[in-house]
């Protein structure tokens, strides 16, 4: 290796092993990658697996400065390990990997440091909800930062787990919470969130017991970012104005950087640039079948990458699509529905089969931004509610846990971008929101306020703008490089 490469910043990126943060972080670090920084990406093994099946094995030899590394989940290997693209139970991930990755970890970053092949360890960048890494940057002297990858109004409501334990509102005595009421209580004492209800924090609050492991996990990580020298948000000032104000009072040292997909577009585009990190396998088709609808008539629904719905809500949601008479473009993963048997019926197939498209997995984005695209329907992850954002185009939102609740309460008062649907969702719902939003006067309001917010997203993401500053900020004084 010539001393040019053995100068380089080297960044190990080490994201929370699930879709929806492995995709953020590899924008991360492709963007970290087109600034000069020898980039060590680690994926479990269990996903690395699926990598390959998705990607295949020239994929993940990356290029000389952009490699994967692994590190194994703790979990025991499990029957459908070998071949399947169902998703880890994440309760269960959550657990083992903040108490078995720690060790592994170490001892990978110490591989790399000690190895003539790759340039020294200069900062470690890892998941929000990976705090391990924190420990390892300090056992060892690297700057590390957490990359908070979902949103700030999200991480806010996981900070104040502890206050909501304190304030004796959780854990519920018992399950009666659920529809007596209860959860529409306003909360107006969490600073910068504004116009909430108790059922809009995130859903894991929602419980009788406080050791339970996502609500104990959730809060502690968001409370474990804290101690690291610097978080970074997938967001952008104005979007969260208020939150992040409010977050920066804390904790002054965050980097608002978002939208990444936005901020990539002023990488030099190359063939690795353009490659995601999808680890399930996506259908090209669904583009050219849009080609051929007029521009905003298609619905697009997808829940995401772990979402599982009940068999029933999944005939709701078929049948309020088939009887809307609209277009749509349907992302069933194989593991959608508990249970997974073959549930919809011939005659919904016969009744559509004109204006319907299902399939397992697509390019998100590439969707999103085709012109026929003129509702989504989504769970509101954070990576969906952004890339709507980007692509100025307005939700229909069914949130399903973690802090899909916040985010969908934000799109539907504060950004204006959205619609809420039941959570026991029913047909003539889904039927009645999908001609609103694509034929009715509130569906114009939400278009014209996803296009306003897609102009601020592009604006802040610009060179100059607010995401475009702190990224450079972030190299300098977070990652110390070009100081």
């Amino acid at each position: 290796m010539g001393s040019a490469e053995t100068q380089k910043p080297h960044a190990v990126c080490v994201p929370y092993p699930s879709q929806g943060h492995v995709t953020p972080m590899m924008r991360l670090a492709k963007l970290l990658h087109s600034r000069g920084f020898h980039i060590t990406f680690v994926n479990t093994e269990f996903n690395h697996r699926r990598l390959i099946r998705s990607k295949g094995l020239e994929y993940i030899k990356g290029l000389p400065d952009f490699q994967f590394e692994t590190i194994p989940d703790g979990l025991p290997p499990s029957d459908s390990d070998a071949d399947s693209d169902a998703i880890q139970y994440v309760p269960g991930l959550c657990d083992s990997t903040r108490k078995n990755c720690l060790a592994p970890f170490k001892e990978l970053v110490l591989k790399l440091n000690s190895s003539s092949e790759v340039p020294l360890v200069t900062c470690i960048v890892s998941d929000g909800v990976m705090s391990f890494a924190i420990k390892v940057g300090e056992e060892l002297g690297i700057p590390e930062v957490q990359f908070w990858t979902t949103s700030a109004c999200g991480y806010m409501g996981f900070l104040y787990f502890s206050e909501l334990i304190k304030k004796g509102i959780i854990p519920f005595k018992d399950e009666t919470f659920k529809y007596d009421g209860t959860l529409e209580t306003p909360i107006n004492w969490i600073p910068g969130l504004k116009n909430i209800r108790l059922m809009d924090l995130p859903s894991f609050i929602r419980t009788t017991d406080i050791t339970e492991t996502m609500f104990d996990f959730m809060g502690s990580e968001a409370r474990n970012c804290l101690n690291s020298p610097a978080i970074i948000f997938n967001t952008f000032e104005e979007f969260e104005h208020d939150v992040l104000e409010a977050i920066a009072a804390i904790f002054p040292r965050i980097y608002n950087i978002g939208p990444l997909s936005l901020l990539e577009q002023h990488v030099p585009e190359s063939q690795f640039m353009s490659m995601s990190a999808n680890l399930w396998k996506e259908d090209p088709k669904c583009i050219q079948w849009l080609d051929k609808w007029e521009p905003n008539s298609v619905v697009y629904v997808n829940y995401g990458s772990v979402t599982i719905m009940t068999e029933q809500h999944f005939n709701e949601f078929a049948w309020g699509l088939a009887n809307s008479k609209h277009p749509f473009l349907w992302i069933v993963r194989p593991d959608v529905v508990m249970g997974d048997s073959e549930i919809l019926a011939e005659n919904f197939f016969e009744e559509t089969k004109d204006r319907a498209f299902l399939t397992s997995w697509c390019p998100q984005d590439q969707v999103l931004a085709h012109p026929s695209i003129g509702v989504f329907l989504t769970h509101c992850g954070w990576n969906s509610t952004l890339e709507s954002v980007c692509a100025g185009v307005p939700i229909i939102c069914w949130p399903f846990f973690a802090d899909q609740q916040p985010n969908c309460r934000y799109a539907c008062t504060t950004w204006g971008i959205g619609m809420e649907i039941n959570h026991d969702v029913k047909r003539e719902e889904i039927e009645a929101l999908v001609k609103e939003m694509l034929e009715g006067d509130k569906g114009k309001e939400t278009k014209q306020k996803a296009l306003e917010w897609k102009k601020k997203a592009v604006e802040a993401t610009d060179i100059g703008g607010s995401s475009y500053k702190d990224f450079e900020r972030l190299i300098k004084e977070a990652l110390y490089v070009g100081k």
